[in-house]
């Protein structure tokens, strides 16, 4: 199995610009890549960044009244811009996995399989308890980005 760390973690809240996902798990990456396309041309990633309190970028899956939605955000304890959606994360453990790729869509798309493929499905203690759920994009080195994936679980 993969290596991951289960993590405590505080509860905190990520304030970002979201889409609704509406295509087949085939083409979702293709989604997901446009959004970050769109919210990094129109000024609304440059608007959040400066409200963040550290420099993690946050990719944000959450199913609200049965649609799920995707986030682009960042941790921040400032007041939303309008149209903007604040994403509450629980106090409890998280699966952290961390990796790297050549872009932070890759980087997402690894971790995101390793983690809801892999980790998950073969754990014996503990499971995901379906909260918002986010890749941390936190910087780049080598010529690669790197991050981790937080997913809130519960101990069996």
């Amino acid at each position: 199995m993969t290596n991951y760390t289960l993590e405590e973690k505080d509860s905190f809240t990520v304030v970002g610009f979201g889409t609704e996902l509406t295509t087949d798990y085939a083409n979702l990456n293709k989604e997901k890549s446009d959004f970050w396309q769109a919210i990094s041309q129109d000024g609304r990633l440059d608007t959040l960044k400066a409200l963040s309190t550290n420099d993690y970028i946050f990719s944000v899956n959450e199913r609200v009244n049965g649609k799920m939605m995707y986030y682009a955000g960042v941790q921040t304890e400032e007041s939303a811009p309008e149209e903007a959606g604040v994403i509450h994360f629980p106090k409890g453990e998280y699966l952290i996995v961390k990796g790297e790729g050549k872009t932070a869509d890759e980087l997402n798309s690894k971790l995101e399989g390793i983690a809801f493929g892999q980790i998950l499905p073969e754990a014996k203690d503990f499971a995901y308890v379906g909260a918002p759920n986010a890749m941390v994009k936190l910087g780049q080195r080598n010529g690669f980005v790197f991050g981790e994936i937080w997913i809130p679980v519960v101990r069996k």
